[in-house]
């Protein structure tokens, strides 16, 4: 199976969700897939909380020191570039994709590297900078197992944690046999690991330039933060004698004991595990140990603008830890490629439209991707509330839409019918009116107790439910014929 994608960070026109969930409900195989990875991993995870009997105390910590951080955020972006400096590394402040991209690829150059070595890292995926380097004449070469299958199938990422959770054992076999040749490999996860690692062992050796992203930064210290499973973070992070990090602004932390929240918190969201295979620090550079030099690239991209919304600014407390794909029932069904964004599942849906702007259509319908059933703030570490920023980021499609953004000219139907309701439902002498008129209308629609189909668009109302007919007599009415007045 193939999916190539768009995400909501291109500049042509990006599929609504409606549109792409329906080529995903299709892919009977997809949704095998995901329903069996994401059941597995949230028992675990299940399992792993239930050991700490402070983890709602945990959780409200990781909130509140998150909270803190955004209501002081650029207070702790000043004290983090000058611990950065002071431990001998830079520090580059970028707007947006293009200036991140450009320092990066300068930096890059300026070393005569030809191919890089990267770390998993959205925040890469998030500005394209494989496709920008590539245009450069730099490839970057992806060296998570899953971001490395994925690369290889010319697909995106459609899981946080797990970018090729919609891939099989088999489909992977195939795929490495095709593009590594590799022969007589079997589709045992210990085989086609290992043939990953032969091919990708090179290249840590070869590499002048390691690219990295970061979970965490620490203000007090000016140390950066990798979480990993595999070791591959680990050797980007010290082989090569170059080491870049992209990290959004939002990522820091005020004090390295932070950490004691953080790191129970992330692994047993995310691998439910107690702790993660591979946690990796560093501190700017030292003589003879890791990267002889350190460049820190702190990137807003729309950052700032989410930080202005009272309710939209929570939705930067997030750690990527995925928790939230994991139960959500609409990613379940679905998987991630339907969002079109490297952000997938309810966090994405959250963060995507507000990073992009409300007003494209493709991202304006994210905040009606979920059924609000609350599973995903129930499980979020850092007490995200995604159902309130849902609702909220609905209400600013809407405004964007009343105010004419988007319709090019032409009235929102649905705008337009809530309105009259409004208006109707508003005045006492509409509304009976209304009724009176609505239960004569009715008549060629109410079949045995039931009105079973809607006529036009509004049949997508009784598709799947009957709706109840206006009866003959109101309960004012009743009540009026009971009492005489």
């Amino acid at each position: 199976m193939t999916i190539e994608a768009p995400d909501a960070f291109s500049k042509g026109r990006t599929p609504t969700f409606e549109e792409s969930a329906r080529e995903s409900l299709a892919n009977a195989q997809l949704r095998r897939n995901i329903g069996k990875a994401t059941q597995a991993i949230r028992t675990r995870r299940a399992q792993a909380v239930e050991e700490l009997p402070d983890w709602e105390e945990l959780r409200q910590a990781g909130y509140d020191l998150k909270t803190r951080v955004m209501r002081h955020l650029d207070e702790y972006l000043l004290q983090l570039e000058e611990s950065v400096h002071k431990a001998g590394g830079h520090v580059h402040w970028v707007r947006d994709a293009t200036e991140a991209n450009r320092i990066i690829a300068d930096i890059a150059k300026n070393h005569e590297a030809k191919e890089v070595v990267k770390v998993k890292s959205i925040a890469t995926d998030e500005i394209k900078l494989n496709e920008f380097l590539e245009e450069e004449g730099i490839k970057a070469v992806e060296t998570d197992l899953a971001e490395f299958i994925i690369q290889l199938a010319g697909e995106i990422s459609s899981h946080i944690l797990v970018p090729a959770i919609h891939k099989n054992r088999a489909e992977i076999r195939e795929l490495f046999i095709k593009k590594l040749g590799a022969e007589d490999l079997s589709d045992e996860p210990s085989d086609l690991t290992n043939a990953a690692r032969l091919y990708l062992r090179e290249k840590f050796l070869q590499a002048k330039v390691g690219i990295s992203g970061a979970n965490f930064a620490v203000a007090e210290t000016g140390t950066v933060c990798v979480v990993e499973s595999e070791g591959n973070g680990r050797m980007c992070t010290t082989l090569p004698p170059v080491l870049v990090m992209l990290m959004g602004i939002e990522k820091i932390i005020p004090t390295w004991q932070d950490f004691e929240v953080f790191m129970q918190l992330l692994p047993r969201s995310s691998t439910a595990e107690r702790m993660n295979p591979y946690t990796s620090f560093w501190t700017g550079v030292s003589e003879g140990d890791g990267p002889k030099e350190f460049h820190l690239v702190l990137m807003d991209n729309g950052r700032t603008e989410i930080l202005a919304d009272d309710i939209g600014r929570q939705t930067l407390n997030c750690i990527r830890c995925s928790a939230c794909l994991n139960v959500c029932p609409v990613y379940e069904r679905t998987g991630g490629h339907a969002y079109n964004s490297v952000y997938p599942g309810p966090i994405g849906a959250i963060l995507t439209p507000q990073l992009v702007g409300i007003g494209r259509p493709g991202t304006d319908s994210l905040p009606y991707a979920s059924s609000l059933c609350g599973a995903c703030y129930d499980v979020c570490p850092v007490k995200i509330n995604i159902p309130e920023v849902l609702i909220h980021l609905r209400g600013r499609v809407v405004r964007h839409r009343q105010d004419g953004g988007g319709l090019k000219g032409k009235l929102d139907p649905e705008n337009v019918a809530m309105r009259t309701m409004a208006r109707t439902f508003s005045d006492r002498r509409l509304y009976e009116a209304a009724q009176k008129a609505a239960r004569i209308s009715q008549w060629p629609l109410a079949r045995s107790g039931a009105i079973h189909r809607l006529p036009g668009k509004l049949a997508g109302w009784t598709e799947a439910r009957d709706l109840k007919p206006i009866p003959e007599q109101t309960f004012r009415e009743w009540w009026k014929s009971r009492n005489g007045s």
